[in-house]
């Protein structure tokens, strides 16, 4: 591995568009979608209060999950460099320490939104932004361990947003229990997803030393331990609409669970090959079922 200097060098001029690449948009919907649940389980009409709902959006995706994608590349910058070598950083078009000032910038950028929507919102981003810089910088670094680095990306990505969501409608206040419930519901199940989303670097991983849970069990058993992780929480999930007496919400996710059932049948007869197609399809599934939770629950906090 070359040292820094490589991986900094090339032109002192910044190029906009490589900063804008860093940030990652694409990666933006998985928890603009559980923000979204979030401001549906809150029940608050959309109407009365949109700038909250526009400003909560540009939170969770640009700012946050930006914020997120920006620390995971500088602090990758020298894998990068070997492995991708024409990603913004060690291809030079973001040169010198810029990445790292730029990382420090847009984590700070989000603070003040979150401040101006509420205490719950600002406390829920915070530990956001604390969870993508643990999950990338060292000396935590809980991307080397998928146990952790997959938890913690669960967290940000849909319990954390999920709860924003919920508080930017409902004044910026920490939502009803019926709503943190589903959020840490189905961040467990997002560690299930995570895994999925190793298996496409495994190779790589095992001789970066970076300990995935498909590194760590092999395809196979990595393949059954995500099925197993992604539909729990479901079944809890199922328990709970039930038990709030909303039977036809609980039919829905449990269809829907069972449709994850099938694909993930399938998955199995080949986790390595089929990982991508799942993700495609048993993932949708999960994600419907997120946002039928967040409607079954709408106004539910007060009537408990």
């Amino acid at each position: 591995m070359q040292g820094s200097e490589s991986v900094v060098s090339g032109s002192a001029r910044v190029d906009p568009k490589a900063l804008l690449q860093l940030l990652k948009p694409i990666t933006w919907f998985p928890p603009m979608w559980a923000f979204g649940c979030g401001v549906v389980s809150a029940g608050t009409p959309l109407l009365e209060r949109p700038w909250a709902f526009v400003a909560g959006i540009i939170l969770a995706g640009p700012l946050v999950c930006g914020a997120s994608q920006v620390v995971n590349d500088w602090f990758d910058r020298e894998v990068d460099a070997i492995n991708e070598p024409d990603r913004p950083i060690p291809s030079g078009r973001v040169p010198g320490n810029i990445g790292l000032y730029y990382a420090i910038f847009w984590s700070l950028l989000a603070l003040p939104v979150a401040w101006v929507l509420g205490p719950a919102v600002f406390w829920a981003t915070l530990l956001g932004l604390a969870l993508a810089w643990a999950y990338s910088a060292p000396p935590a670094r809980l991307k080397l361990n998928g146990w952790w680095g997959n938890a913690a990306c669960g967290f940000a990505y849909e319990g954390l947003a999920w709860v924003t969501g919920a508080a930017v409608m409902l004044g910026g206040v920490l939502p009803p229990v019926p709503i943190l419930f589903l959020a840490v519901l189905y961040s467990l199940g997002a560690h299930g997803i995570m895994t999925l989303n190793d298996f496409k670097a495994i190779e790589g991983d095992r001789r970066l030393g970076v300990r995935t849970i498909p590194v760590q069990l092999g395809p196979e058993r990595a393949a059954k331990l995500a099925c197993v992780v992604m539909a729990l929480p479901q079944v809890a999930v199922i328990a709970l609409l039930a038990s709030w007496d909303r039977p036809w919400h609980a039919a829905i996710v449990a269809g829907l669970l069972l449709l994850q059932g099938l694909a993930m049948k399938r998955l199995l007869t080949d986790p390595k090959g089929l990982a991508p197609w799942y993700n495609g399809t048993g993932v949708t599934l999960y994600v419907l079922g997120m946002m039928t939770s967040a409607a079954a629950v709408r106004g539910l906090g007060a009537a408990l």
